[in-house]
């Protein structure tokens, strides 16, 4: 119900610079087309035709996947949505939600979280999400989006081994995972698979 009011309202709100956008676009004749088209894996592991603006320079494309949310292929908060067919999406737990247009993971991309930690965030978030944790999220998402570069550098393999951002080996087992209440200034750490709260904040 969350998906589908707030995410028509919003998509309202984005017509009319989804628009430009397109037109703008358009006019610009890019390489490959307006839009990016490809089968992702959505809810129960049926695929479904992703769609958004070629446009994530100007952190526009999330915004065109709201006709998705309002559809009900995608949830407003939830695991990143993967190509059908690839290992990954095949996961038995990312069956049991649909993907998101903004997720944990991706919030936490601007932060020094290791590339390969996005998928354990995402299957923490379908074990543990509740709506507190998707508001926090959804009140972060502007600022992850804007983050630039930097934001994506946290993923990326070719940095795991840079000395400023690489894990203390007699921590590298931790995976640590924020709830709504680290968002506000708490903080939690979740031990390979077990949630367990730590003695103070970030």
């Amino acid at each position: 119900m969350l998906d589908l009011a707030l995410g028509s309202a919003l998509l309202l709100l984005a017509a009319p610079v989804l628009a430009v956008a397109a037109l703008a676009l358009a006019l610009s004749r890019p390489a490959g087309g307006v839009r990016v088209r490809g089968y992702h894996t959505g809810l129960n592991g049926h695929p479904f035709l992703l769609s958004s603006l070629r446009t994530r320079r100007l952190r526009l494309d999330l915004l065109s996947r709201l006709p998705h949310v309002v559809r009900g292929d995608l949830s407003l908060v939830g695991p990143a949505p993967l190509r059908f067919g690839t290992p990954a999406a095949a996961a038995p737990w990312r069956q049991l939600v649909r993907p998101g247009l903004t997720g944990l993971a991706q919030v936490r991309r601007g932060s020094a979280l290791p590339w390969d930690e996005a998928p354990l965030l995402d299957q923490h978030y379908v074990e543990q999400h509740w709506i507190g944790l998707d508001l926090a999220i959804l009140a972060r998402t502007p600022a992850a989006a804007l983050g630039g570069p930097a934001a994506r550098t946290a993923q990326d393999p070719r940095t795991a081994q840079d000395p400023r951002t690489a894990q203390d080996p007699r921590t590298a087992h931790r995976v640590r995972v924020p709830s709504a209440t680290q968002i506000t200034g708490r903080s939690a750490t979740l031990r390979r698979n077990k949630w367990v709260p730590s003695a103070r904040a970030d």
